[in-house]
């Protein structure tokens, strides 16, 4: 048994030897569409007055550059018709605002105007539950062999609430995001879970959660399904076009990808044990 089974894993390297030439399928690459990065957020104990907004464009699949886009106008505007205008860092497609006011349940209107374009997209500020307490377990998932990370909080019962966890580990480029509603958990305490095998000791893990609207618990879940699931993260190559909530009123056939979305968030960092 020992030596059939030595004998497959020989054939299987010989096997392997001989397709390490990388090969390029030729892709059909369509016009480049206007990606708006748009996401406010309201860290918990800050004035929250210093925001972002990014403008890129989507690219080849074999690009390794994504090209950025500058020469816009951006500004967001509330319910009071209040302007806070976002001034680009030249040639960098990065526009920021250093007086912007968050307001929980505040309504807020993006504008972005581009080579005779606007693109307009309305979205709400929600509020997040505090980050109480973080467990460890080194015996979860389901081999019992992982590392498992609990951030608990408390979900107010007197509203439907929508939740985004970001977890971002010291050792991985890429940040793991997952939804979830209180549906099943109203008014009680509940967490969000990472469960990682490579992190060890010593590990830095920064744990995010941020309140969003349903549309957006909606998009991000489409979003992480299509990158693969929440390991990959959300900003993978994703096989189809995911529609966010931005609307080019000049010309709805020229839409823009991305999503504006503004939350507050609670953030923690955590040490592994």
């Amino acid at each position: 048994m020992k030596i059939y089974k030595f004998t497959l894993v020989f054939l299987f390297t010989i096997l392997l030897s001989g397709c390490e030439d990388v090969i390029n399928v030729d892709l059909n690459t369509a016009a480049p569409k206007l990606v708006i990065d748009a996401s406010i957020q309201w860290r918990k104990g800050t004035l929250g007055n210093e925001q972002k907004v990014k403008l890129t464009t989507t690219t080849g699949f074999y690009d390794t550059v994504i090209p950025t886009v500058s020469g816009a106008v951006v500004f967001i505007t509330n319910s009071d018709n209040t302007t806070f205008s976002f001034i680009e860092t030249p040639n960098t497609g990065e526009y920021f605002c250093t007086d912007f006011i968050p307001e929980i349940n505040e309504t807020y209107v993006l504008t972005v105007v581009l080579n005779g374009q606007t693109y307009h997209a309305t979205e709400t500020l929600k509020s997040v539950s505090e980050l109480t307490t973080i467990t460890q377990n080194d015996e979860g998932g389901f081999t019992g062999t992982e590392i498992e990370i609990k951030s608990f909080f408390n979900d107010p019962g007197d509203a439907d609430n929508y939740y985004l966890f970001q977890f971002k580990s010291s050792h991985a480029a890429i940040p793991v995001f997952d939804v979830f509603e209180d549906k099943f958990i109203q008014g009680n305490e509940s967490f969000g879970l990472y469960i990682n095998e490579d992190i060890a000791s010593g590990d830095n893990l920064d744990i995010t959660v941020y309140g969003i609207s349903k549309r957006y618990f909606d998009y991000m879940r489409k979003i992480i399904t299509v990158a693969g699931g929440s390991s990959g993260g959300p900003f993978s190559t994703p096989p189809a076009t995911v529609r966010g909530n931005i609307i080019n009123s000049t010309n709805s056939n020229n839409f823009a990808l991305g999503y504006f979305n503004l939350s507050e968030t609670d953030f923690r960092n955590y040490v592994i044990q």
